[in-house]
């Protein structure tokens, strides 16, 4: 417990201390995370290449995203009863290993439709890696879960903001690199945690795997989930349909994701934590969800009319998310009294199902309806999020957020 004589000062100088002070295992672990979600956004720029050369869609080509986080949800089920009966270190690399298989097969995909199929193969690995990194920085980070939790969403925001800037690097020069780039990033990963992170021995209690959909038994968890599945589609909407309406080649949506990127990057690492501390979790998460359905509608507006317009929503929508991401997690591993593992897996198997949802149902939308519609359904979907967090909020308030 922090000394109540400390100034704000005070807290936030032993704060970033502590953040910086931490094992070689965290530092390992945060690492192979950058690399892990930099295949989130790789694809961004490259998506209208895809489209062209495999002579595909927008919605098939959303497929993309669609597959990949369909199977990381179901997997996040998986991930516990894995970790458990065989350790943490084991699951990290082998979720390692099939990123850097499935992300090389992409590579040589002939059709969308193998393409669409080694995602799925790349969202098990994504699965494994991200429910048990998590867990691991949680563990074993000095500083309290908080400070865990601000590194391990620091390693999400470098990750998701390099990952449009690299695919736009490679795939200007040809739409199969990122793939391979990939793959070759995640391959390092693989060999500096096999070399650095300690041997971790299966916990005493064993996961079951019903234990994640037992956990969104309690309320306050399930609350949390069902809120971030809404808040995810909004997301996805954003990053994964976005760049059919810029009329950009792949450089120029690149950096236009890259800055979207960086600033998730820094508000969910310095302005989330005083925000919260400044007013209190759940307040923050609605208002910021409230200022992210306003982008989202300025967005549908903009739609075929000002791409400036678009691209400015663009980046400020990446500060909201990045505030939310941290607090939604907070929340996650925070509001109930399972283990926080399997309260991460059902909490991310829930809301990966609005990553899922998302580009697809945008993609269908804007083929049929024009390319306003996607933007507004994502608003009512974001309002829905803060109905959920308004009807559980006696709940979240429980864990004293």
């Amino acid at each position: 417990m922090p000394d109540p004589t400390e100034s704000a000062e005070e807290i936030l100088h032993e704060e970033k201390i502590s953040m910086l002070r931490q094992p070689v295992a965290v530092w390992a672990t945060a690492v192979a995370a950058v690399f892990a979600f930099m295949g989130i956004g790789l694809v961004d720029p490259i998506l209208p290449a895809i489209a062209k050369n495999l002579e595909a869609s927008p919605s098939e080509v959303s497929l993309l995203f669609t597959s990949y986080f369909l199977v990381t949800a179901i997997a996040m089920l998986l991930t516990g009863w894995v970790s458990s009966r065989i350790g943490g270190k084991k699951t990290l690399l082998i979720g390692l290993a099939l990123i850097v298989v499935f992300a090389s097969l992409a590579g040589f995909s002939g059709s969308v439709s193998q393409l669409v199929g080694f995602r799925a193969g790349w969202g098990l690995g994504n699965a494994l890696f991200v429910a048990t990194a998590l867990a691991v920085i949680v563990g074993v980070a000095s500083g309290g879960t908080a400070t865990a939790i601000i590194l391990y969403e620091a390693a999400l925001g470098l990750g998701i903001s390099l990952g449009p800037l690299l695919g736009a690097l490679l795939g200007g020069w040809q739409w199969r690199a990122p793939f391979f780039g990939t793959a070759t990033a995640m391959a390092i990963a693989f060999i500096a945690c096999a070399a650095l992170l300690p041997k971790m021995a299966p916990p005493t209690a064993k996961t079951r795997l019903r234990d994640p959909l037992l956990a969104l038994g309690h309320k306050g968890l399930r609350f949390t989930a069902g809120s971030a599945l809404f808040y995810n589609f909004g997301f996805f909407t954003i990053l994964a349909f976005t760049p059919f309406i810029l009329g950009m080649d792949a450089y120029g949506i690149g950096a236009v994701f890259f800055g979207w990127g960086a600033c998730l990057a820094v508000t969910s690492v310095f302005v989330a934590p005083v925000l919260q501390r400044w007013l209190g979790t759940v307040k923050v998460v609605i208002a910021t969800l409230a200022g992210l359905a306003v982008v989202l509608l300025v967005m549908g507006l903009a739609a075929g009319h000002s791409v400036p317009l678009v691209v400015a929503m663009v980046v400020l929508s990446g500060a909201l998310l990045g505030i939310n991401n941290t607090l939604y997690t907070e929340l996650a591993m925070g509001v109930s009294d399972a283990p926080r593992p399997v309260a991460s897996a059902g909490y991310n198997f829930v809301r990966w199902m609005g990553g899922a949802l998302a580009p697809f149902v945008a993609a269908q939308l804007g083929e049929h309806f024009g390319a306003q519609v996607p933007f507004f359904a994502a608003a009512v979907a974001i309002l829905i999020g803060i109905a959920v967090v308004l009807l559980g909020r006696k709940h979240l308030a429980v864990a004293g957020h």
